[in-house]
């Protein structure tokens, strides 16, 4: 199979903004929140990639819904003289087209937009969703897969963790605080998981999942790597991955999720 064929890009597609509902907020660890959503809107979604990401819009303080802009001709127009509401990438973790339901998993840090709603989001609140405006589909007949992240990336990594298919291999490398944060996966891969505790030190400051990468014995065969976390720290795995491993360009995707002291980093996902 051609490299084109293993790892490629669907899309653009369509622009559209949902309106959807709280229907459940479940606490999967002490700082990891599960909100699901649902709603008419959801008819037609579609999330084909393990780290797709769609643009969530959040309600103003003291507003039930966000204000939500109309597609047109001219793209994304809000109604004039409205403040836009804030805006945030977010990995969908799970759709369920019968059910109606779509995850999100938000980490909780602080004073984050994102971070703030969810950990005070209930049944019946609403936000706007927008995307996936592409999606990267990933072949499932690769040798092993090599996975890694923080907290940020953890949603994707669980998602492809669950979607890869029975026989395949997967080593995976998560940092988190500590044990406390660790979660289950309902894989049928064969994968070896390690969990990387700070121990105390700040999210963005350590080199536990370099050092880890490093440090790992490369299995023969055709990889695909995908990384998500802090800039800083990812663009060393980058860098080790291309320039020191010689790895297939085509096979690797490592993103900087956020950038410890920044408040609205965002990186191209595509």
């Amino acid at each position: 199979m051609n490299v084109a064929a293993r790892v490629f890009r669907r899309g653009p597609f369509p622009i559209k903004v949902r309106l959807l509902e709280v229907r459940r907020v479940s606490r999967l660890s002490p700082h990891m929140m599960r909100i699901t959503l649902g709603g008419e809107d959801l008819v037609g979604f579609q999330s084909e990639g393990a780290d797709d990401h769609v643009k969530l819009l959040f309600p103003a303080p003291g507003q039930l819904k966000p204000v939500l802009p109309t597609v047109g001709p001219q793209g994304v127009v809000f109604p004039e003289g409205v403040k836009k509401p804030a805006t945030r990438d977010y990995t969908p973790r799970r759709f369920d087209p019968v059910a109606g339901e779509l995850d999100l998993d938000f980490v909780l840090h602080g004073t984050g937009v994102g971070s703030s709603w969810a950990a005070n989001a209930k049944v019946g609140d609403f936000i706007g969703v927008a995307g996936p405006r592409g999606t990267f589909v990933v072949s499932n007949d690769f040798d092993w897969y090599l996975l890694a992240g923080d907290g940020s990336g953890l949603p994707a990594i669980g998602r492809r963790l669950e979607e890869l298919p029975e026989g395949a291999r997967a080593i995976v490398f998560i940092e988190v605080a500590d044990a406390s944060e660790e979660q289950r996966f309902d894989t049928r891969a064969n994968v070896e998981l390690t969990w990387l505790h700070r121990n105390g030190a700040e999210p963005g400051t350590t080199d536990l999942l370099e050092l880890a990468i490093r440090g790992l014995t490369f299995p023969p065969g055709d990889y695909f790597a995908w990384a998500a976390g802090e800039s800083t720290s990812m663009r060393r795995i980058r860098d080790y991955l291309l320039e020191e491993r010689q790895a297939n360009k085509n096979w690797v995707r490592v993103f900087g999720y956020w950038k410890r002291g920044a408040v609205d980093h965002e990186e191209p996902h595509d």
